[in-house]
């Protein structure tokens, strides 16, 4: 079999280092190009002696000497800063995984997509922040863009084989997080130990405190929307606390297709690293009749109002959903730093974006931009919301 080039952006992460676990069981298959990370030069260093990458990047140029030196003895190349980044972005891998977290992963994921490759997109600010500077610019290169997130992946697998145009809904599963039950007085108490216990799924504390909030799932509508044009009225979500069926597809017939899976990240990732062919993962099939029961049930928005405050950024577009998701980041650091409380989250997020809005953004420069001016602002107004 001829072996596929892959590059990792962000190889250090939890979805780095799933891709890398299943790069590492099809070792003959895939040729590594490069692998980035933030600040773990021992930890990246390794990765790329294992999987003999062409180049390791950390984004901390200051970790750079001590990068070099876990690489000294082999032709590994070591660079540091934003530019490396890009430089290694755009050498051109039949697939990059991209998986830096923040507005950081924007520039990256640009210059990969302008390599016009197959781009395994984890980087939600590239579409909730970027989404219509990123889709015409995979349409311009003609690059490929595949979800793995696992409700986004899930969607594009119900769709393969079937027209859009046919399509009656679309449902994001949501598992509620690890408040799903609870009042809004227990809320207004909900400490940041309790917020990053996610009952499903093995994830980092600020994605945790979204799933908690249900503002991940609000992400995700704003993604769901770019990737899938369908329009806002056919994109949906329902709560599905045991996370087996990541998102279903119902068409014009009456038909509704799900895609079923274990709460493990290898299997979106093994679908898009495969696609469109399949490969096997260490992942243990599902046992039905042990799960029992799959349950579902509307969204309270009156509890969760993130999902509200999303479907109303993806109505007004421009700038709005790059600050909402700008502020929102604030807003959960604050809280994970115990600086507000856990209902401040959404309505600290709703402050900001009342002040008022930049233009629309045309490039990922005005992204960048919008997104700072509003991280300014949420910080400003963090003091009033306590």
């Amino acid at each position: 079999m001829t072996s596929r080039s892959i590059t990792v952006l962000g190889a250090t992460g939890s979805i780095g280092a799933s891709t890398l676990d299943l790069i590492r069981r099809h070792r003959d298959e895939w040729r590594v190009v490069a692998l980035t990370a933030h600040s773990s030069a021992a930890e990246l260093a390794a990765l790329a002696r294992e999987f003999q990458a062409e180049i390791a990047v950390v984004s901390d140029e200051a970790a750079l000497p001590a990068l070099r030196e876990a690489l000294a003895g082999t032709t590994i190349e070591a660079a540091a800063g934003a530019a490396a980044q890009i430089e290694a972005a755009a050498r051109g891998a039949d697939v990059t995984v991209a998986a830096i977290v923040g507005c950081a992963g924007l520039a990256p994921t640009m210059a990969a997509i302008e390599q016009g490759g197959v781009i395994a997109l984890a980087n939600k600010e590239a579409l909730v922040s970027a989404g219509d500077v990123m889709t015409a610019a995979v349409a311009r290169y003609g690059a490929t863009l595949l979800p793995v997130d696992s409700e986004h992946n899930a969607i594009f697998q119900c769709l393969q084989g079937n027209d859009i145009a046919h399509v009656h809904a679309i449902t994001l599963t949501a598992s509620g997080g690890p408040f799903r039950d609870w009042s809004l007085e227990q809320l207004e108490k909900a400490t940041p130990a309790e917020a990053v216990k996610h009952p499903n799924w093995s994830m980092g504390a600020k994605i945790s405190v979204d799933s908690a909030t249900m503002m991940n799932k609000g992400l995700e509508f704003i993604e769901a929307y770019h990737l899938f044009p369908v329009g806002v009225e056919r994109l949906r979500i329902i709560v599905h606390p045991q996370s087996i069926v990541h998102s279903m597809v119902e068409y014009r017939d009456g038909s509704t297709l799900a895609q079923l899976g274990p709460s493990d990240m290898r299997v979106p990732i093994a679908s898009a690293l495969a696609w469109p062919a399949r490969m096997d993962t260490p992942c243990a099939p599902l046992d039905l009749a042990a799960i029992g029961q799959l349950t579902f049930r509307a969204p309270d928005e009156t509890r969760f109002p993130a999902t509200r405050l999303a479907r109303a950024a993806v109505i007004e577009g421009g700038a709005v959903p790059a600050v909402m998701n700008a502020a929102n980041e604030i807003a959960v650091a604050a809280f994970l730093n115990s600086q507000i409380g856990f209902t401040r989250i959404v309505q600290s997020v709703e402050n900001v974006l009342s002040l008022g809005l930049a233009p629309a953004p045309t490039c990922l420069e005005d992204v960048i931009a919008i997104d700072a001016e509003a991280r300014i602002r949420a910080r400003e107004l963090m003091e009033p919301v306590r």
